[in-house]
């Protein structure tokens, strides 16, 4: 994979020139796209303000990005430009971007080298939720030599340029002017892009957008896209098959099953971006010791889960998706092994479990694909070998209430969650979760790991980074186990047939002006 990461590099992206016609049928239809969501919204717009899919998806609609990732499996590094026309590495700490000319934002403001430069200062600040950069503020140059140009220079921080590529397809470019009025200001209230649709309005649960005449591939041929949360899934699917809704997302397995000899409806599935986690809170008893999280790991067939899951998973023997810059099956990866189980619990000074507290794992219902049903059999697995656990299943808003780190160690012992990062930049979840510096959901504080991130992370070439990573980094996690990966969603959508050209990218959010693949 970093093989062919660097010869894209090298060449400042091989160019793609997909067909960008919408589907016809749609276009003459006349009608706005009706999507029901499985996530709810936030309500604070700004991006760098929520880590929220729902929002994420809603910005693949109307915000602009200098570049755009499909990310294969054969070759997560492959590029759509957007925005940027051309990326280029001019040294180790230089990175040039050149820009597409005629953009415009949705409020008219045309689009420059300043909104680039903006937008990489603004979400570099270490106080934004969604913090999207290597390094702090004070570590990065931005230069604009000219409108159209934007050079990054990493030089202060000690860390390559190189890291700004992947994670260029992961920006939703804002305008300097939003930026500029503060974090209160319009940027929290609205979505003000340079994508196909324009943000109309929100009431409750429901995103009204409408078509961009303005878009620089042209005006969409879909009027506009109602974007609405309905939590459970059943709901969900009666709306599609009854006509009131367009498109739905993250079916259940036999949801699937039931519906894929319709003729009025097409399915997509796509190996995703996403890895669902058990995360321990490792800052507090008893998993503060990684024995106890290691044995955890190892009481707990992974393959059972992907039964229950069916189409709706894909194995993963590593903390990122197979999608990402980096991944390799890792050898130490815990395999589900009784007798490691016992060992490690005896080590740690709790044979057969005598002596562990009662432990609560919190997992949701309605959002995520069967996570009550494989997280009753984690419950009786991880039981039958002592742990004394209790599930709670809460609804998606009070899950999302309890799922983050706090002082203490945060709510529960285990919490069932899933990361989908747009980007194949795989420190989108790997620092992100296990540095530091960043403690999230597990609250995790370990030097070792800290040093081989920081590593990594400053390795000169990809090539370089890409050893690192497989022989060094993610062993050395997997060898601590601050969370399990449990397995790689499987995004899918069951959608009217006349919208099939619709492209799902492997993080959920969709193009409407580009065919799939």
């Amino acid at each position: 994979m970093q093989g062919a990461a660097t010869a894209a590099v090298a060449a400042g992206f091989a160019q793609i020139n997909p067909d960008f016609l919408i589907s016809s049928a749609r276009a003459q239809s006349g009608k706005p796209m009706s999507f029901l969501s499985a996530e709810n919204i936030t309500g604070n717009w700004d991006p760098t303000a929520h880590t929220t899919l729902s929002q994420k998806n809603i910005e693949g609609f109307v915000m602009g990005f200098l570049t755009r990732t499909p990310m294969r499996l054969d070759d997560p590094s492959e590029v759509v430009y957007e925005l940027a026309t051309k990326i280029e590495l001019l040294t180790s700490t230089r990175l040039q971007i050149s820009l597409r000319d005629g953009i415009k934002f949705h409020d008219g403001k045309p689009f420059k080298a300043e909104d680039v430069k903006a937008t990489f200062e603004y979400g570099a600040q270490p106080d934004r939720p969604a913090q999207w950069y290597p390094g702090p503020t004070e570590t990065l140059t931005i230069e604009t030599p000219d409108d159209l140009t934007v050079i990054v220079d990493t030089s202060k921080g000690g860390y390559p340029a190189h890291l700004f590529i992947f994670l260029a397809a992961f920006l939703p470019i804002m305008s300097a002017k939003d930026i500029a009025a503060g974090p209160g200001g319009p940027l929290s209230q609205r979505l003000n892009g340079t994508g196909p649709f324009k943000f109309v309005a929100q009431r409750g649960n429901d995103t009204m957008l409408e078509a961009f005449d303005g878009y620089f591939k042209g005006k969409p041929g879909i009027p506009g896209i109602n974007f609405s949360f309905v939590a459970d899934s059943t709901t969900r699917m009666l709306s599609l098959l009854n006509g009131q809704a367009s498109i739905v997302e993250r079916l259940e397995p036999e949801q699937v099953t039931s519906i894929e000899g319709n003729p009025a409806i097409a399915i997509n599935k796509v190996v995703s971006v996403e890895n669902k986690y058990l995360w321990f809170r490792c800052s507090k008893p008893p998993f503060n010791d990684p024995r106890l999280r290691l044995a955890a790991a190892h009481a707990i067939d992974r393959s059972l889960i992907l039964e229950v899951l069916g189409s709706a998973g894909h194995k993963s023997e590593n903390f990122v998706s197979p999608v990402k810059f980096g991944y390799v099956d890792l050898e130490n990866y815990p395999a589900y092994d009784p007798d490691k189980c016992q060992a490690l619990l005896a080590e740690a000074g709790f044979p057969n479990g005598k002596g562990l507290p009662q432990l609560e794992y919190i997992t949701s219902v309605g959002f995520y694909p069967k996570t009550k049903e494989y997280g009753e059999i984690i419950t009786a697995m991880l039981t039958e070998q002592g742990f004394p656990v209790t599930l709670t299943v809460l609804e998606p808003a009070a899950w999302n209430e309890r799922l983050y780190h706090r002082p203490g160690g945060g709510p529960g012992h285990m919490v069932d969650c899933g990361w989908s990062t747009g980007s194949p930049e795989p420190d989108l979840v790997l620092r992100t979760h296990f540095h530091s510096t960043s403690h999230r959901i597990t609250g995790l504080e370990d030097a070792e790991i800290d040093a081989s991130l920081d590593k990594e992370r400053s390795a000169p070439t990809l090539e370089e980074r890409g050893k690192i990573l497989k022989t060094e980094t993610m062993p050395l996690i997997a060898s601590k186990m601050p969370a399990l990966s449990l397995f790689t969603s499987v995004m899918i959508h069951a959608m009217k047939k006349e919208l099939e050209g619709l492209y799902i990218y492997p993080d959920g959010s969709m193009d409407a002006s580009r065919k799939m693949a």
